[in-house]
């Protein structure tokens, strides 16, 4: 079977999340004069991404909503109680420092002009719509997607393969004729080839090593400028896969 639409992950693969999260974290912490707290800047935002990690996977599991996730982190990384109201309130006040730092990945405009008009595109993603709907819009991009899926209004997140079979539900395509392109080799890679996709893995700074996934599963690129010659697009792309 062709392939005739692909699903998009968000953050590190479209959305430059790791980098605005410095960036981010970095001057929330300075504004909020808690650098010297941490040590580093680099021990500190070990520490964020590390609560990060563990309450995500909390909201993933069904075990908090996703508002009790950032809560949660927020008292975490601090260290001490705080009332919803407060734990909401220095949320925020990080969520500007964030935002400040949004961007698209460089590769990201030119494939989906390239693809534009081969295949249809929608996103899933393990967040909310509120947030991801308001990123995507805020990126200039949010009219590329015919639909934006989220785990929060889902209530199932990745890899779980009822999560990529309502992404192609909502384009009316069996999963053999979508492909996902997802940053995490689990989460993303093997749960939509698990779940009957062709699954892309993108692995921006090759940090995983090549054993990370088998062969037989998600195929491995290091920019989407690879992707139209994988899903055997007529595009200006066609570069080869640097990891065969």
């Amino acid at each position: 079977m062709s392939i005739r639409a692909v699903v998009w992950d968000i953050d590190d693969t479209i959305f430059d999340y790791t980098t605005a999260d410095r960036s981010g974290m970095r001057g929330h912490l300075a504004a909020e004069g808690l650098l010297d707290a941490y040590g580093t800047v680099e021990l500190a935002l070990a520490h964020w991404r590390e609560h990060t990690d563990r309450q995500w996977a909390r909201f993933a599991a069904g075990e908090a909503t996703f508002e009790e996730q950032r809560r949660d982190r927020v008292r975490a990384f601090l260290g001490r109680e705080l009332t919803d109201a407060e734990a909401d309130a220095w949320f925020h006040r990080y969520l500007g420092h964030y935002e400040s730092g949004w961007a698209l990945f460089p590769d990201v405009l030119p494939v989906l002009d390239a693809l534009a008009g081969s295949h249809r595109h929608a996103v899933l993603s393990n967040s909310s719509l509120h947030v991801q709907e308001r990123k995507l819009r805020v990126l200039g991009v949010r009219d590329r997607f015919e639909a934006v899926l989220c785990a929060a209004e889902l209530g199932v997140s990745k890899p779980a393969p009822e999560a990529f079979h309502a992404a192609c539900d909502a384009l009316g395509l069996p999963p053999g004729q979508v492909a996902y392109v997802g940053d995490h080799p689990e989460i993303d890679g093997r749960g939509a080839h698990e779940a009957g996709l062709l699954s892309v893995w993108i692995d921006r700074d090759g940090a995983h090593t090549v054993t990370a996934v088998p062969a037989a599963g998600p195929r491995r690129i290091a920019s989407l400028a690879e992707l139209p010659a994988l899903l055997g697009a007529d595009t200006r792309f066609g570069a080869p896969s640097t990891f065969g």
